[in-house]
This record gives C-alpha cells, sequence and structure tokens, in this order.
C-alpha cells in the first residue's frame, strides 16, 4: 500500500560568515499520494528551499523524507522537480533538452524518445523540436521545461512557480 510522501521535522539551515539563516523550522507535513497541494507563502519563507530537501538537491539540518515508508532523505527518487527557472542549455535544441533527463538518468530508449516527442507534440512544441532556446519565447520555455521534467515519468512532481511565464 503506498503512504505517500512524509516530511518528518524538517530544517534547514544556511551558514554563511554573517551567521545561520533558518529557512525551514521543524516542519512536518504528509502527503496523500493522488492529491494536489500548494504551497503558500511571502518570497523568503522557504518554499523552494523545501522541494529541494525533498527532492534530494539539498540536505535537511535535521529531519526525514519519507515515501511509502521508506526513507529517502539526501537520496533521488523517482522525482521530479521543476525549478523556477527553466535552465535550459542554449548550445542543445529543444529536443535535446527534453531528453536531458533521460540522459542522465541512462533511459534514453526509442520508447522514451517517443513518448517524449509525444509530449512536444501534446503541449505544441512538436515544430520547434529542432529550434534552440534562444528561439522561443518564455512561455515556450517553460513547456519544454515541463516536457523535460514528466519525460522521466516521475511518482512526484515538484513544481516550483512552474507556470509563471505562461
Amino acid at each position: 500500500m503506498n503512504q505517500g510522501l512524509e516530511l518528518k521535522n524538517i530544517s534547514k539551515i544556511y551558514q554563511d560568515d554573517n551567521g545561520e539563516t533558518t529557512a525551514i523550522q521543524d516542519f512536518s507535513y504528509h502527503f496523500v499520494e493522488g492529491e494536489f497541494t500548494t504551497l503558500l507563502g511571502p518570497s523568503g519563507c522557504g518554499k523552494s528551499t523545501l522541494l529541494s530537501v525533498i527532492s534530494g538537491l539539498e540536505p535537511p539540518s535535521s529531519g526525514s523524507v519519507f515515501l511509502d515508508g521508506i526513507d529517502i532523505t539526501n537520496q533521488s527518487a523517482n522525482i521530479g522537480y521543476m525549478l523556477q527557472k527553466d535552465y535550459l542549455l542554449e548550445w542543445r535544441s529543444i529536443l535535446k533538452n527534453v531528453l536531458f533527463g533521460l540522459e542522465i538518468k541512462n533511459n534514453l530508449t526509442e520508447e522514451s524518445i517517443c513518448y517524449t516527442k509525444q509530449l512536444l507534440e501534446t503541449y505544441g512544441l512538436a515544430e520547434f523540436m529542432n529550434k534552440y532556446p534562444s528561439q522561443l519565447s518564455g512561455g515556450m520555455r517553460q513547456r519544454a521545461a515541463l516536457i523535460r521534467t514528466l519525460a522521466t515519468k516521475p511518482d512526484i512532481l515538484l513544481l516550483d512557480e512552474a507556470f509563471s511565464a505562461l
């Protein structure tokens, strides 16, 4: 039985020359499978930091992340994370950009390429697959970044202001 995603007592403290900044303090939450959850708060309150901890990009200072009862803290489980910026590689075509996550995961197969091309078609970017990021509008770039995230077929999808340019 899937138990969903659970955060237990997550804290994240950043340290620099001026001291410490607490971005998240003792945060716990249980996300149920199939639900959509929105994190709301002012700029700088720790929303992006929390997503980075969940995705395994940043370690928590304390606390744990569980997926279906298994501790995945500091691990890269099958979680798709679309960051605020699109981070498309300017020297790669849109097709090469949206296949990048599959390349990193060593999962570039005929089937995954076909699926990704179907996503390009679905999201209205098929005719731009041989173009470069500088040739796309901001909204088109965001859609390409979303496709790159979806192409890996993640179990959990984290979106950090994913539609701000749309």
